[in-house]
């Protein structure tokens, strides 16, 4: 990195912030600072949907991901996500946005009772602090890697996590969603410029096909098609014959001649869990439904999406290629010029194109956009979850009556609390395969509310039957978690084989919490999804609902228009033709 290269990352980044602080103009009251005062745009929304959804760890962490499991993931976003969106926009959110609710635990509320508004912020808290530990590391690998920092990178991501602070501090939800917008042109302009340096370099689709083939004959079809089965191989070749046994009790065949357990999982079950992993992101992430839920109108809301989803068709292929192409040219992790062993995992590969790649200018310019993307994540998450904590733990819990400048105070310092307490995951990711950690999370303890969320909007199932289902469900996927726990103390197993499979995990998640809704419904009563019971009667929680409740009124009376709809179907359409028939 060179001082030109510097002068970019800072200026360009210097820039988009300063211009988001300069319009926000500082939140004046809660409304202001947790929905934006309801006025945003629908493209303002739809660059910043962008800019959450591709932050730095896709960057970074999602190549190194795609690296190991190749063009399925692209699933996740093409199809899961999308499709996500779209529920979102013309269902789920839709609801929240006419009853004037400011985070989605609280629909949760008065859909299924108190206790499923309490689990849906505390897993939110859980999900979305752990993707803030997956930005810090991919800074510090970035910056290890292309700087050629070791204890300074440290020192640099805690830097870049208090400028984030202080801006999201002083505009809310305004500046930050601002702030995204512009950083999503530097993140675009940066992804073009590494992918077609890469692309030339690995010459082209063939030339990685080719590359690949020279490795290992049947790596380019698990690399670059969709339709492949994920197979996994480990090593047991040291193990007792007992240790073996204990193995195999959670799936695998023993392939004696290579002393290898080896799992398969079909294509079409991983396409499936990633499918569901992206409508998870999209419903149940608050940093995406709050951005909706500050529309200035419904218009707006539906409008977003289409924006968003347009631009993740193409920034997907132009981010995560960048993985795929550096399978072709370093075909494994050992191979990767770098100085620590400890460096050399899948998820180094993005930082290490960048400093081997890029001339002076252009690698500055990629650089800024990679930070751009720390950015916007770390804003958009200590926003959502300082809204999420002050509104449905500290305001419905504990203090009910307090003022509504005592409530924007208290939701401005969580927002350092947030940022950095979240760093504690750090020693958890410092292995490689942080997109891999995430799922495996997501499928335990998402989907359950995913589920819980799409079972209120669209079914008539009992009020009472929201909070058992996310306890089973997540009693579920806690229990995958430990099982190998289990196993290796003890030698035995409470799950069959395939509950314990990742991508299985997802479909049986969601099964395990709709079922037993179903079957409660189906004794207790039925309910009308209509029928929703708002606590919001009383002390600030009551009054801060009042600041927006006039201009709901006014967009439900408004005949919706189907354009928006149209158009997010036919993106979503090129999405699944892209997924299971171009590149299938």
């Amino acid at each position: 990195m060179t001082p030109l290269d510097w002068s970019l990352v800072i200026g360009l980044n210097l820039f988009t912030i300063c211009v988001g602080i300069v319009i926000s103009r500082g939140a004046k009251n809660s409304s202001e600072w947790f929905l934006a005062g309801r006025t945003l745009g629908w493209w303002t929304i739809g660059l910043s949907l962008y800019a959450t959804a591709i932050d730095a760890s896709d960057l970074v962490a999602d190549s190194g991901g795609v690296y190991t499991l190749g063009l399925t993931y692209f699933v996740y976003n093409w199809v899961g996500n999308i499709f996500g969106w779209l529920l979102a926009a013309h269902v789920v959110t839709l609801v929240m946005y006419r009853q004037g609710m400011y985070t989605n635990a609280e629909y949760l509320e008065a859909r299924f009772g108190p206790m499923a508004r309490i689990i849906s912020a505390l897993v939110q808290i859980q999900y979305r602090t752990m993707v803030l530990g997956i930005i810090a590391n991919t800074l510090y690998l970035t910056l290890t890697i292309v700087c050629d920092w070791d204890q300074g990178a440290w020192l640099a991501v805690g830097v870049i996590a208090f400028i984030a602070t202080l801006y999201t501090m002083w505009g809310g939800l305004k500046s930050v969603v601002i702030t995204d917008a512009l950083q999503s042109v530097v993140m675009i302009t940066a992804a073009v410029i590494l992918l077609i340096t890469v692309w030339r370099e690995v010459g082209g689709w063939e030339g990685a096909a080719q590359k690949l083939k020279n490795h290992e004959v049947d790596l380019p079809n698990q690399i670059l098609r969709v339709g492949h089965d994920q197979v996994e191989a480990v090593n047991v070749s040291q193990l007792s014959h007992e240790e073996i046994d204990r193995l195999l009790s959670m799936g695998g065949e023993y392939d004696p001649m290579n002393s290898k357990i080896v799992k398969t999982t079909p294509a079409w079950l991983v396409c499936l869990a990633f499918i569901i992993a992206g409508m998870s992101y999209a419903i149940v992430n608050h940093t995406q439904s709050m951005r909706l839920l500050g529309a200035k109108s419904e218009w707006d809301l539906k409008m977003a999406v289409v924006l968003a989803s347009a631009i993740i068709l193409v920034a997907t292929f132009l981010n995560l290629m960048v993985g795929i192409f550096g399978r072709a040219l370093i075909p494994d992790p050992s191979l990767m010029n770098l100085s620590n062993p400890a460096l050399q995992t899948p998820d180094s590969i993005y930082p290490l194109l960048v400093r081997d790649l890029l001339p002076v200018g252009l690698k500055g310019l990629v650089v800024a956009g990679i930070l751009a993307a720390s950015f916007s994540t770390f804003d958009s998450i200590g926003s959502t979850l300082s809204a999420l904590i002050t509104r449905d733990l500290y305001a419905r819990l504990i203090y009910q009556n307090g003022s509504d400048r005592h409530y924007l105070k208290f939701g401005r310092w969580l927002t350092p609390v947030i940022i950095f307490g979240s760093l504690g995951y750090i020693p958890f990711l410092q292995g490689g395969g942080m997109l891999l950690f995430y799922l495996d999370l997501v499928g335990a303890i998402v989907v359950p509310l995913l589920t819980v969320y799409l079972m209120g909007t669209m079914t008539c199932v009992h009020r009472r039957t929201g909070t058992m289902g996310l306890i089973i469900g997540v009693s579920y996927g806690v229990l995958r978690l430990v099982t190998p726990v289990l196993v290796a103390r003890w030698g035995w197993s409470p799950l069959p084989p395939i509950m314990l499979n990742g991508f299985a995990a997802y479909p049986f998640s969601l099964l395990a919490t709709a079922i037993p809704m179903l079957i409660a419904s189906s004794v207790w009563g039925w309910q009308s999804p209509q029928e929703l019971r708002i606590h919001e009667s009383k002390g600030w929680l009551a009054k801060s609902s009042e600041q927006i409740s006039t201009a709901i009124k006014l967009q439900t009376t408004q005949k919706s228009h189907p354009l928006p709809l149209y158009l997010g179907m036919g993106l979503l359409c090129i999405g699944i033709f892209l997924s299971f028939y171009v590149f299938w």
